[in-house]
């Protein structure tokens, strides 16, 4: 099933069990998933908020409209 899901975070979570310490993919792009292997770097360039789309060869597309309801992973601030 494909999903769209806007993503804050570009670089992975570092998560350490006991004396192991693994990258968890925050980018949505690793092909290991959930562990990072590195693709996030191609995610650099973004603007904060852009909404894109990368295709298998890693080349990136601006998504065209808006999508004011889209899920976001973007942590929310409560008051």
């Amino acid at each position: 099933m494909a999903r769209l899901v806007k993503r804050f975070r570009i670089e992975p979570y570092a998560v350490t069990l006991g004396k192991d310490t693994a990258s968890i993919c925050g980018c949505g792009l690793s092909a290991t998933q959930p562990f990072c292997d590195g693709t996030h770097a191609i995610t650099g360039s973004e603007g904060p908020g852009e909404l894109c789309w990368y295709d298998d060869a890693g080349q990136r597309g601006a998504v065209v409209g808006s999508y004011p309801d889209i899920r976001s992973d973007q942590q929310i601030q409560e008051a």
